[in-house]
């Protein structure tokens, strides 16, 4: 794992956040299994539905990009949030298990390194089709 480029990558996407309504502005970053970072923000929308959180920002760049499989997250949050439910959800799509690591973007620290397991154990999943 790219630990602090991942950190760094983070806590940089979360200066572009879209949060007029909340003032909470999320950055995330995904590691690949190539090694490539993709990075997000929390875009918010005035039809709060609408809002996109940073984590699946960033899944769904990397994604654009063809890739699949991840080897670690960074999520930098005022105070050091844990990611919502939502994408803890979107996370565990990709990964049982998963490197998560919560940043403090106040002080620009690690506040805990966890697993998306952890934070979300017994996911909901689809069986899929083996042909």
């Amino acid at each position: 794992m790219k630990r602090d480029e991942l950190i760094a990558a983070a806590l940089e996407a979360r200066e572009q956040a879209h949060a007029p309504y909340s003032h909470f502005q999320v950055g995330a970053a995904v590691e690949t299994e190539s090694g490539e970072i993709f990075t997000g923000c929390n875009v918010e929308n005035a039809s709060y539905g609408l809002t996109i959180c940073a984590e699946r920002v960033a899944i769904c760049t990397a994604v654009a990009a063809g890739h699949r499989k991840f080897v670690a997250c960074a999520v930098a949050t005022p105070g050091g949030a844990t990611p919502c439910g939502a994408c803890r959800q979107f996370i565990a799509e990709f990964a049982d298990r998963l490197p998560v690591l919560i940043i403090d973007a106040d002080t620009r620290t690690v506040v805990a390194e966890t697993d998306i397991a952890d934070l979300l154990p017994r996911r909901f999943h689809l069986p899929t089709n083996q042909t």
